[in-house]
């Protein structure tokens, strides 16, 4: 595995962060990602506000490093996830088809599309829509990990408040914020992690 060389600039971003609040009574993994979440947001809010198990982080870890797909619920998380591939079925014409179809969103859809394609073992991450975080609860993707942390003052604190509730393994927030690139920073901590897996 060749060892990431962060720039100055994060590097500086870190010692900032880390002068203000001590995460270090955290878990290792639970640590990265908060700190990640953090470094990208400025937001030392999320010290407080993130909520996981540090055994849904390793079994994310392990997950990603056998190669599980990524699938994301749009483009931008994509975009921000740096180390790794991921799959987003929104734009897709198939999910546009099965949205009327079946009466339902084109991000639910998308969840759908996307599991045909990747079945099981998935790592999902969700940034922008809760109503394909709710699908993906609903659906039986049996994922490694799901990255719950949509943003919004509808249905998003609700949809994480189910994902949390679903024992599914995850990473979520408590309030109303989130976006795509604290969701690709979730990611991102674990791509990054040099910590052991069991």
């Amino acid at each position: 595995m060749t060892v990431r060389q962060p720039h100055p600039i994060e590097v500086r971003s870190y010692e900032i962060l880390r002068s203000r609040v001590d995460l270090s009574p955290m878990p290792p993994l639970w640590r990265a990602v908060t700190e990640r979440i953090i470094h990208v947001s400025a937001d030392l809010e999320y010290a407080v506000d993130v909520v996981t198990r540090e055994d849904d982080l390793r079994r994310g870890l392990a997950a990603l490093r056998a190669g599980a797909p990524i699938v994301a619920d749009e483009g931008m998380v994509v975009a921000g996830i740096t180390a790794r591939r991921a799959v987003c079925a929104l734009a897709d014409p198939d999910t546009g088809r099965l949205a009327r179809a079946a009466g339902i969103s084109r991000e639910a859809a998308a969840v759908r599309n996307a599991y045909a394609e990747v079945g099981p073992g998935a790592l999902w991450v969700v940034g922008s829509a809760p109503a394909a975080l709710r699908e993906i609860i609903a659906r039986d993707v049996r994922p490694a990990l799901v990255v719950g942390l949509p943003v919004g003052f509808v249905d998003a604190a609700a949809a994480k408040e189910a994902l949390r509730a679903s024992g599914l393994p995850q990473v979520s927030n408590v309030s109303e914020k989130g976006g795509s690139a604290v969701a690709a920073a979730a990611v991102n901590a674990l791509l990054y992690s040099t910590e052991a897996t069991p």
